[in-house]
Parts: C-alpha cells; structure tokens; sequence
C-alpha cells in the first residue's frame, strides 16, 4: 500500500512530488525548507531588491523547517515522535552547524533519530537549511 499526501498546511512543493509518501509502516517526507504555505516568504531571510539573499538567520530558518515537517507529519496521522531518520542539508557547515545542532537537539534529542549532515553548495530556494525525514508509524489494523 502506497499513498501520497499534499499537505495545505506546509509549503508548497518546488517541483513535482508530494510533500509526503506513506509506504506501509513507514512515511518518507520530502526534503522541506522553511518556507511558509501559501507564501513565497521564507523566515529569517532578508532580501535585497533584486532578490539576493543580504542575512539569514538559522535559528529561525530551522524552527521552521522542523514546524513544516511537524504539520506534514501530522496531516500522515504521525509526529516528530515517530521520526526514525533525518537527511540535514545546511549550505554553510562551518557558520551554522553548531547554532543548528542546537535548535535540532531541541526537538529531536530525546527521540534520537539517526541522521546525516552534509553542506550543500546551494538549495532550490534562497534557504539555508533543509531536512529529509523518515518516520516509522505502524497502520492501524
């Protein structure tokens, strides 16, 4: 059994897949960034006139990205409690890794989900942060 989810709460999609994808016992939530839904706004990032990102603010950016997946899982029938894996994408490891970590561990410390930290030269949004998520939330029978 396979079923897709197009959350209205969560940002919409920059390309052509679901926010979310329940496979069995199992929910695999599309890489998320901070945007807001029904906006292009992204929290905690200025830009210049013509668009370029001037700041950002990682606490902030993270919050967010965390809160989207919170709101998909959720529309899935699962929380943040079932997360079992987390992909993190930063595109400056060395500036905002420990600031990061730090929000993260907020959230996700007492579940303990695994999880991998890469920097990425660029995301698909002016972004400084986006997280891939799997989580493990058995059907009910």
């Amino acid at each position: 059994m396979s079923e897709k989810l197009y959350s209205k709460r969560a940002p919409e999609p920059v390309g052509p897949y679901p926010h979310a994808r329940r496979v069995g016992d199992l929910i695999f939530v599309s890489g998320m960034g901070p945007r807001q839904a029904g906006s292009k706004e992204i929290p905690g990032v200025t830009q210049d006139a013509a668009g370029k990102v001037v700041s950002y603010d990682i606490t902030t950016q993270t919050r967010s990205v965390i809160e989207n997946i919170r709101m998909v899982l959720e529309d899935m029938g699962a929380s943040l409690q079932d997360v079992v894996d987390v992909s993190v994408f930063l595109t400056n490891m060395k500036q905002d890794f420990q600031t990061f970590n730090k929000v993260y561990g907020e959230y996700f410390a007492s579940i303990g989900p695994t999880r991998t930290t890469v920097e990425v030269l660029s995301l698909p949004t002016p972004i400084a942060v986006e997280l891939k998520v799997i989580a493990h939330k058995p059907l009910k029978s």
